[in-house]
């Protein structure tokens, strides 16, 4: 009887302690759950008053040069998209305080539809703004839709190593009909309107189709070329090869008048503007941006992207 009840003490006891046990467990994970839920607050915060501060930044500057930034593809969805690069350019002008612009461009070119978007944009706040001239700054690379956006900018200055020009239309494709053919896949397509697979992947290139898709780039090659001798003016040394999709140096590209000079942010904005604080407007990610692209989502949409460009007209 009395093993029985030290049996059953024992027992009572292991399991009081095992239940503590399980009790300190659950109270150490809520303690890190809640430890971390408060870090990720914080965090959030403090990067929400960064973006704050950067965005307030301007408002509170004197006298200054409003610089906003294209770099890389000039496309929806990116940093240089229209929208983004209209929405800074907006605010730069429209600061009492600015007293020019500088658009700072490193960019091989993208979407003619989003270029042609900001060099309209850009004609249209020059005209609301006479007195606040805006100059594009070329840093490494300025070509195909870079170059017409800084078309329509009062001056161009560049480096004597900057790469300028790429005045073209490109259209990219691609036919796998041969690797179809070896895998023995059959190509299913039923359309209505006899143009509807125009320049598909899949199937034989037909003449008539290939036509078509040169008409079209030719049309916007010369919406292109109109709009470069819009910006340029008399300052434009045309030669045979000028709008043939050539690219020059900085130097060169001053001989021929696509450029005006040599010239860096710094130096415009002290030299030409005679305003050397220099206030950035450019549009940042935001921080939903940021998470998103931190999770993936931005590869995603590059890939939706991707087959999306394979039928559409790039510079």
């Amino acid at each position: 009887m009395a093993d029985n009840d030290q049996q059953w003490e024992r027992g009572l006891i292991e399991k009081l302690a095992m239940a503590a046990l399980k009790e300190q467990r659950r109270a150490r994970l809520w303690g890190i759950f809640w430890k971390l839920l408060t870090f990720a607050y914080l965090t959030v915060l403090i990067l929400l008053a960064v973006d704050w501060k950067d965005s307030g930044e301007a408002a509170k500057t004197g006298r200054h040069t409003a610089l906003v930034e294209i770099k890389g593809l000039i496309a929806p969805g990116t940093d240089s998209s229209a929208e983004k690069v209209s929405l800074a350019l907006q605010s730069a002008f429209k600061d009492k305080n600015t007293q020019g612009v500088v658009l700072r461009i490193n960019s091989p070119g993208g979407s003619p539809v989003q270029a042609q978007n900001i060099f309209d944009e850009i004609r249209r706040l020059r005209a609301k703004y006479p007195k606040v001239p805006l100059y594009a700054v070329v840093e490494d690379l300025c070509a195909s839709g870079g170059y017409y956006v800084a078309a329509a900018a009062d001056k161009i200055y560049v480096a004597k190593g900057s790469i300028v020009g790429s005045i073209g239309v490109r259209m990219d494709n691609f036919g796998v009909v041969g690797l179809m053919e070896k895998l023995g896949v059959e190509r299913r397509l039923i359309t209505a309107g006899k143009n509807k697979a125009l320049l598909d992947p899949f199937l034989p290139e037909q003449p008539e189709h290939k036509k078509i898709a040169e008409e079209l780039v030719g049309e916007i090659h010369q919406q292109f070329i109109d709009a470069v001798r819009e910006g340029r003016g008399k300052r434009l040394k045309e030669t045979p090869d000028m709008f043939s999709g050539l690219i020059w140096t900085g130097p060169k590209s001053i001989e021929l008048g696509l450029a005006d000079g040599l010239g860096t942010l710094d130096s415009v904005a002290r030299d030409v503007i005679k305003a050397e604080d220099v206030v950035d407007y450019t549009q940042k990610e935001n921080l939903a941006e940021k998470f998103a692209r931190r999770f993936g989502m931005g590869a995603t949409s590059a890939l939706l992207d991707f087959f999306a460009r394979s039928s559409v007209v790039f510079y």
